[in-house]
């Protein structure tokens, strides 16, 4: 039975770490929440340390780039973790081969630049990927819509029905179908790989719910903290991929019920009515530890 919060403080003594994802429980994509800010400085102050846990599909230097202009302080967390990194990974050992076709934003760029310092010499000594037309890939590596203001996966549906044709395989750098950009809904690149498994298509993931981000977020926490036997409660709005990725890790969870499906739990957004709760996860038949309105 999942259990409602009132605040993080009523469990955080029993864990040493979390893993918190940004975009609906730390930020809205265009300003932090201070109570979320407030929470995980608490926890830090208490002794814990704070993963961001991203499926963004930038590397983590961009992730922080992006976290300063939103106004997310650098004092409540200790290092960040992104779909991006460990699809970074996927892509320079050659999952998709060495000629990739990319389809992204042009601030997706840095995607193929920017590496950081555990996977920077990785990639000196792999073979380069170069970015080619989709008629001479050997592989698609996709990190979002070209335009997520604009554009639906249905836009794309000639291109993805030549690549199903010439077999190419699907990298997808972030596994979210939507996200929420303030007020408006968009879709990511978990969009469009779903709509290519659809055709067929063969797709490859490495961001929540799936085993490679996970693991380099453990890699990662234990370089922070100097300990990999620390107890880590795992922290997001998305039942598919925050609950989920977490359990099937075994790792506790706390469902944040007022980011991407508030409307289904009540008006107000900050306390869910448990009724409506329950009955919505019996039907997903997924059971988080803890489900709490906002983080705070």
């Amino acid at each position: 039975m999942t259990e409602i919060l009132r605040a993080l403080a009523d469990v955080s003594a029993r864990y040493d770490a979390l893993f918190c994802d940004l975009w609906g429980c730390l930020h809205n994509g265009k300003v932090a929440y201070p109570a979320a800010v407030a929470a995980l400085r608490a926890f830090r102050k208490g002794g814990g340390a704070v993963v961001l846990l991203t499926n963004s599909p930038q590397p983590n230097s961009s992730v922080i780039k992006q976290l300063d202009v939103i106004g997310v302080p650098e004092d409540c967390w200790d290092t960040v973790v992104s779909s991006g990194d460990a699809a970074q990974f996927g892509m320079l050992s050659g999952a998709v081969g060495q000629r990739v076709h990319h389809i992204g934003a042009p601030r997706d760029d840095t995607f193929f630049a920017e590496f950081s310092a555990d996977l920077a010499e990785y990639a000196a000594s792999r073979p380069p990927i170069v970015r080619v037309p989709l008629a001479e890939s050997e592989g698609i590596v996709c990190t979002g819509l070209i335009d997520d203001e604009t554009e639906t996966p249905a836009d794309y549906r000639a291109e993805l029905l030549l690549a199903k044709t010439r077999g190419l395989a699907m990298l997808c750098a972030n596994p979210d179908i939507v996200v929420d950009r303030g007020a408006r809904r968009i879709y990511c690149a978990g969009a469009l790989a779903e709509a290519y498994e659809a055709m067929g298509g063969r797709t490859l993931y490495f961001g929540k719910p799936h085993p490679p981000i996970y693991d380099l977020a453990r890699r990662r926490l234990a370089a922070a903290t100097g300990r990999d036997d620390a107890q880590i409660l795992a922290i997001g709005d998305g039942i598919g991929t925050d609950v989920q990725g977490g359990i099937a890790e075994g790792i506790d969870t706390v469902f944040i019920t007022g980011g991407l499906e508030a409307e289904r739990f009540g008006a107000d957004f900050e306390n869910p009515v448990k009724e409506l709760l329950e009955s919505w996860l019996q039907g997903k038949q997924l059971s988080p530890t803890f489900a709490i309105g906002r983080l705070r």
